[in-house]
């Protein structure tokens, strides 16, 4: 059975969920693979902007945006279990 959204086919539960509410998954929880540090600071200042953003939208009415807003929030304070299982702490780069 193929699920479409919007015209795009999803592949799997997180990207229906990204594409059914526009939220990037990864850029807000964070990857599940290791990043650099570079990496991590270049990928929150695009989602605080996003987040930014989206609250903008919400105070200005739009209810959509005001439901990713509080999304997108949430991810931010989650850790990926498996970033945690292997004894990594949030913000910890891993050595290469």
């Amino acid at each position: 059975m193929r699920t479409f959204v919007a015209g795009q086919e999803a592949h799997g539960d997180q990207e229906f969920a990204e594409l059914a509410l526009g939220i990037d998954v990864d850029l807000f929880r964070g990857p599940l693979e290791p990043e650099t540090p570079e990496e991590r600071a270049a990928r929150e200042d695009a989602a605080r902007d996003i987040l930014a953003d989206l609250r903008e939208a919400a105070e200005a009415g739009d209810e959509i945006a005001a439901w990713d807003a509080l999304y997108a929030d949430a991810l931010t304070r989650t850790i990926p279990f498996l970033r945690t299982a292997r004894g990594q702490r949030p913000g910890e780069g891993e050595a290469a």
